[in-house]
């Protein structure tokens, strides 16, 4: 099935899985950049490099470094859970035909070796080289990294240096348009930084703790200041044991939190459950591992993050306002 994407974001939707698996999500891949055509069609129509990336988030990163010179595709669709996502025969297919593939690393993408497999004539990419490091919580003591680093709009600027050298080493011909994209869409990346900062510091003291379903918003609360709670650290690890839903239950008690949140490619009934519990309100959802669809909330990375502090603050300001 052929369909178009508006230049130069991707779309993606919010699903729900508390332990649902993205296969069924897989059967059409996200579309090129710039209303390109996606499929073996799509590569003899233009005759662009092909480039993949492992999800929606680093697609829309990619396409604003492309400005249209390459064919950038995500090989997960809209509302995929990405971090159990299983390649399917198609994607398979269409990696023989891409030239670089560009993947988020961290161990984020567990299911990437067979289709790495696939793409023996694809250079390969980790945007996420260079940023500075989280470790789970949870997981201190083996230093294991939270992969969430994109939800930082600082620690993104990183992943569109390495995109952009990337690019240059894939089509050196080019090297002048991916840095200057590059630089112009790092300027929105810290403009976007500076409009966070202000928006978020209305949060009073007694209000800045963020309550999530996954642990993925570790990168936004550290460079905003934030406290954070969660019921699991990755949603490859998403099983809600009663040690995690007690902790967070009584986290939201001890700090009289009014609102409670989660993501858009998760089940929210634990979430649901805790603010029965508690007497907060299920304030909505942060986008994270997916864009939405293009007439959804998060569009395009940067909208996603807006998306995300806009809910926070509507949800935590005692009068509701952003």
């Amino acid at each position: 099935m052929r369909s178009l994407t508006p230049c130069p974001h991707h779309g993606a939707h919010g699903g729900s899985r508390y332990v649902r698996r993205a296969t069924a999500l897989a059967a059409a891949l996200l579309l090129t950049a710039c209303g390109q055509p996606r499929g073996p069609e799509g590569a003899e129509a233009d005759g662009q490099p092909l480039v993949l990336t492992s999800f929606t988030v680093l697609a829309d990163l990619a396409s604003n470094v492309a400005c249209g010179k390459l064919r950038v595709e995500s090989i997960t669709r809209p509302g995929a859970e990405i971090h159990d996502y299983e390649p399917t025969p198609s994607d398979l297919r269409l990696a023989q035909d891409a030239q670089l593939i560009l993947m988020n690393g961290l161990n984020l993408e567990l299911w990437s070796q067979r289709f790495l497999d696939s793409a023996k004539l694809a250079s390969r990419a980790v945007v996420s080289e260079g940023v500075e490091l989280i470790p789970i919580r949870e997981d201190a003591s083996a230093r294991k990294p939270n992969p969430h680093a994109w939800m930082s709009p600082r620690q993104a600027i990183t992943y569109v240096a390495n995109i952009r050298d990337a690019f240059i080493r894939l089509d050196p011909a080019n090297a002048d348009t991916y840095r200057r994209c590059a630089a112009d869409y790092t300027a929105q990346l810290e403009s976007l930084d500076g409009e966070l900062r202000e928006q978020l510091a209305q949060l009073p003291a007694d209000r800045r703790l963020l309550v999530s379903c996954e642990g993925a918003l570790s990168y936004l609360a550290a460079d905003y200041k934030l406290d954070e709670a969660y019921l699991w650290p990755v949603n490859a690890e998403s099983e809600v044991t009663p040690q995690r839903m007690e902790r967070v239950i009584r986290t939201v008690r001890e700090r009289q939190v009014p609102a409670v949140f989660c993501e858009s490619t998760v089940d929210d009934r634990p979430q649901r459950r805790v603010a029965e519990e508690t007497g907060a309100r299920f304030a909505g959802v942060f986008y994270v591992d997916s864009l939405s669809e293009p007439d959804g909330p998060a569009p395009t990375y940067l909208d996603m993050l807006r998306h995300n502090a806009k809910t926070l603050v509507q949800g935590l300001n005692p009068n509701g306002q952003s």
